[in-house]
């Protein structure tokens, strides 16, 4: 709480010289997140201003999502960077159904973005990126990206690459270029909405395979490619989503020889890859017969629509390429250009390191809010799974009266089996306390006998 701004050096109003300069000091690491600040009449005294300048300094801080209050507490330089969501439904006091990143201010954002920006600035103009650009990205953006693929997947090029708008545009797409109406593609039996969404509008059948804690069975999908000889095989084989199953090398294996015994493609979705490296894409088994997405959302941020595809040779990367200018015509050039300098610079890998810490220490103060509870999770993913004691509907809808949103269970499920699971998206909360709020909200609901769950 000792912490006194130095603004004499700064220019404009006093209350804006006070955050810029807690700004600074927080990118320079004088401030941490969680640190408590002074208070206003503190701060004002130690300034030697008038105390409503302090409170608008404190006010403009929130604003910006630099700082929060805690009631009874004080004023704490925030855990995140995330703004409090505007348009949440009113009820919805928490919300834990999308899964997404989270963003400490370690990974430094805000100020990434601005820098990275004046640096395409100086380098080409930003007006530059404002107009038609090759769909698929440029020979030299594909390069960049292709170069930083290779600590994963050797055998990205180039010429096998193309930038799309998102993982979604890519998975639509490629199911699109595989699949016609009424034709089979064999997924995990709870598998990502998104795939179970693009097959719907494309009139493709969707086959769940049944999984165990560990993933798909091998055994299982020998049985469904030899019963319906798929098109193509979908899988998240890293961090799954809703479950967090990551394939083991054996298991990668058998599903590679499987997929290539069947003649069938395998269109991998890497969403986490990035944040658990230490397992192999199947792609590096049977490149020749992989589409593998790559995908920014779940490792940065979402909104920056920047996501890979890796073609199993050049011919598809072409089709692809086609494919993508008569959906959507290309990515956003100036958000590739920014993801490119990231990436070049070795930024996006430092920003990715600070997201995944973050996760880690989500699932750790989750492991300990939920002891005794059973749910699968992985220490880097941004979810867990929950298993429910009884009927999902109950659970579920107790939380959401509650102001609590998680994802039932039944969203994933391919063949209708409705499982006795949600899914909660530790990331989606704007820091660790709201998250210890919501993991509260959670156990209550769960040690509750079922006919007390009344509206509250």
């Amino acid at each position: 709480m000792d912490w006194t701004p130095t603004i004499s050096e700064l220019s404009g109003p006093r209350y804006q010289r006070i955050v810029e300069a807690m700004e600074a000091d927080i990118a320079a690491g004088r401030l941490v997140r969680g640190q408590q600040l002074p208070t206003q009449r503190a701060l004002a005294k130690a300034l030697g201003i008038d105390l409503t300048t302090v409170t608008r300094a404190y006010t403009e801080a929130r604003r910006r999502g630099i700082m929060e209050a805690r009631v009874g507490q004080g004023s704490f330089v925030s855990e995140t960077s995330a703004r409090r969501a505007v348009d949440m439904p009113h009820p919805v006091a928490i919300d834990l159904s999308m899964n997404v990143p989270p963003h400490p201010l370690e990974a430094q954002l805000d100020e990434r973005i601005i820098a990275g920006m004046e640096s395409i600035r100086a380098q080409s103009g930003l007006t530059a990126h404002l107009n038609y650009q090759p769909p698929g990205g440029s020979a030299h953006e594909r390069e960049i990206a292709a170069r930083w693929m290779r600590a994963r997947v050797p055998h990205a090029h180039a010429d096998r690459l193309v930038i799309f708008p998102g993982a979604q545009t890519i998975l639509f797409n490629v199911l699109a270029h595989l699949a016609r109406p009424r034709e089979i593609v064999l997924t995990e039996a709870l598998t990502f909405p998104g795939i179970k969404a693009a097959a719907a509008r494309l009139g493709v059948k969707l086959v769940g395979v049944a999984m165990d804690d560990g993933g798909i069975l091998p055994d299982a999908l020998a049985k469904a490619c030899r019963a319906h000889s798929p098109k193509a095989v979908y899988l998240i084989p890293t961090l799954h989503n809703p479950t967090t199953a990551t394939l083991s090398a054996e298991r990668r294996n058998a599903i590679a020889k499987i997929i290539s015994d069947a003649g069938t493609t395998l269109i991998e979705d890497d969403a986490y890859g990035l944040l658990d490296r230490s397992a192999s894409p199947i792609a590096n088994l049977i490149p020749e017969r992989t589409y593998l997405a790559t995908t920014l959302s779940k490792c940065i941020a979402p909104a920056l629509r920047v996501a890979y595809l890796l073609a199993p040779d050049n011919d598809a990367q072409q089709t692809m390429r086609s494919h993508l200018q008569a959906t959507v015509q290309m990515p956003a050039p100036l958000m590739v250009a920014l993801v490119t300098h990231w990436i070049e610079t070795g930024i996006a890998d430092r920003i990715i390191t600070a997201i995944r810490n973050e996760a880690v220490g989500r699932q750790q103060l989750a492991q300990r809010a939920l002891k005794g509870f059973q749910f699968l999770a992985k220490p880097a993913a941004h979810h867990l799974w929950l298993r429910l004691p009884e009927a999902r509907s109950d659970v579920v809808g107790h939380l959401l009266r509650n102001g609590l949103a998680v994802v039932d269970g039944e969203a994933f499920t391919v063949d209708g089996t409705l499982p006795h699971a949600a899914r909660l998206s530790l990331g989606a909360a704007r820091n660790r306390a709201e998250l210890t709020e919501a993991l509260h909200i959670l156990v209550s609901a769960l040690h509750k006998p079922a006919d007390t769950r009344q509206i509250v």
